[in-house]
């Protein structure tokens, strides 16, 4: 059979040979030593290390890049709220649709493949943020898979015509139902607002995915849903169809408290998506002294066996005023945050921007490195897998469904060949393309 691409000498393990990928109609079909076949383009890896497309599982495209719209002083939660609501309120299509390409662009140059976007749906800034991104859906259709998130940012008790937005724009091409419980006057609103979203999500069969709660502490019931969204699940049958970010609260319990919470999420199935270069950045500001790092319990929620994520979440804005859309940068991060430096925990962060971050937005069955999958690969300028965390090196090729998307050229004027790891200058030189 005559391939479509052959990706060969690949380090897809540290542990055994370098293998060959063949790729027939979008899909992995051989993985060989040696592979006696031929295709219409190949790619030598050279020994060069390759994962499966990065995956972003929580994003906000059409707030990204209003760092210099209205500088925040503070950098605090609150303020960060009230600028950003100010901004959305002035929300026009084409800028929106300028800044969320920029994103877009960096995301695929970095080996990202598939993201779950998470546009507000509320009425300071109706449905700009789901119209584009159904636009941007089908621009970026070769270079990343995009799912759309109907996200009730503003709560839904405290805004009433919310829950109709919502409904345009699944009707408009929404993927899942958002959720934000914390948003709103009363604990009971909040239990309120959850089960209106799986009210939602059981009439239009989605899935769901809610930011449960952002805050340093549990005192709050509103920041301490946890436990009520896991039976919730369970109750209603969405096992293993709900995705959970921030959860920052759950860093605050103590061990006696934390472990059956930990149980009810593992029972539940549901998909933990920590946002480190958020959290970490807003999280303890009232601390004066030992600041909490203001993370959701990773260590503790990986080692109980609940699926965990992470992801950019914001790009350059009051929430986060930092950011390239780089998955490996957020993994590098989150790794040092939880003191994940020995060999299995580094292999484990790199799952969880891979392997667990497809699981979260629901393609893990068609996701991997494996015959049959969908050939989604990164080949990176590294030469062992347990080194990509620690180069973060340059994305040598992209491949989207059995396509070459990125080609970086890294030329290394000592060794004359592409390289990580050495104190030299280079150059680089990125290509993407991009269909309208």
């Amino acid at each position: 059979m005559e391939m479509d691409l052959i990706v060969r000498h690949a380090r897809i393990r540290d542990d055994a040979p370098l293998m060959d990928i063949g790729i027939k109609d979008g899909r992995i079909v051989a993985i060989e030593e040696g592979f006696d076949g031929s295709a219409t383009q190949e790619i030598d890896a050279a020994g060069r290390a390759v994962i499966p497309g990065l995956v972003e599982p929580h994003m906000h495209l059409e707030k990204a890049f209003l760092h210099r719209r209205m500088p925040p002083i503070q950098g605090t939660l609150d303020e960060a709220i009230r600028i950003t609501g100010i901004l959305k309120g002035k929300q026009e299509r084409d800028d929106v649709l300028a800044r969320s390409r920029q994103v877009l662009d960096m995301a695929v140059r970095n080996g990202t493949v598939a993201m779950r976007a998470h546009p507000d749906v509320d009425l300071i800034q109706g449905l700009i943020g789901v119209e584009t991104l159904c636009e941007l859906q089908d621009e970026y259709r070769e270079l990343i898979d995009i799912q759309i998130v109907a996200f009730p940012q503003e709560g839904i008790l405290k805004s009433p015509g919310t829950t109709e937005l919502m409904e345009q724009a699944i009707g408009m091409g929404a993927d899942v139902v958002g959720g934000c419980p914390y948003n709103e006057l009363s604990w009971d609103d909040t239990k309120r607002h959850i089960d209106i979203v799986f009210e939602i999500a059981q009439k239009h069969d989605l899935p769901v995915d809610m930011h449960a709660d952002f805050s340093d502490e549990c005192t709050d019931q509103r920041f301490a849903a946890t436990a009520y969204i896991a039976q919730k699940t369970i109750d209603t049958g969405y096992v293993g169809r709900v995705s959970l970010g921030h959860v920052t609260s759950l860093g605050s319990l103590e061990p006696e408290q934390l472990e059956p919470i930990i149980a009810l999420l593992q029972q539940a199935d549901i998909s933990m998506v920590t946002l480190p270069a958020t959290d970490l950045y807003l999280g303890g500001r009232n601390d004066t002294k030992n600041r909490r790092r203001g993370l959701t319990p990773v260590r503790a929620l990986h080692e109980g066996g609940v699926n965990v994520a992470y992801s950019s979440n914001n790009i350059r804005n009051a929430f986060t005023p930092f950011g390239k859309a780089d998955m490996l940068v957020i993994g590098s991060m989150l790794a040092h945050a939880i003191s994940y430096g020995t060999p299995a925990h580094q292999a484990a962060i790199l799952e969880m921007g891979t392997v667990n971050a497809a699981r979260s937005i629901g393609i893990g069955r068609d996701y991997g490195i494996a015959v049959g999958k969908q050939a989604d690969l990164v080949v990176l300028d590294t030469y062992a897998v347990a080194d990509v965390l620690l180069d973060m090196p340059p994305r040598s090729w992209v491949i989207k469904r059995g396509k070459v998307t990125v080609t970086t050229h890294y030329h290394c004027e000592i060794h004359g060949r592409g390289c990580c790891g050495h104190d030299h200058e280079g150059t680089q030189h990125h290509t993407h393309k991009k269909t309208a």
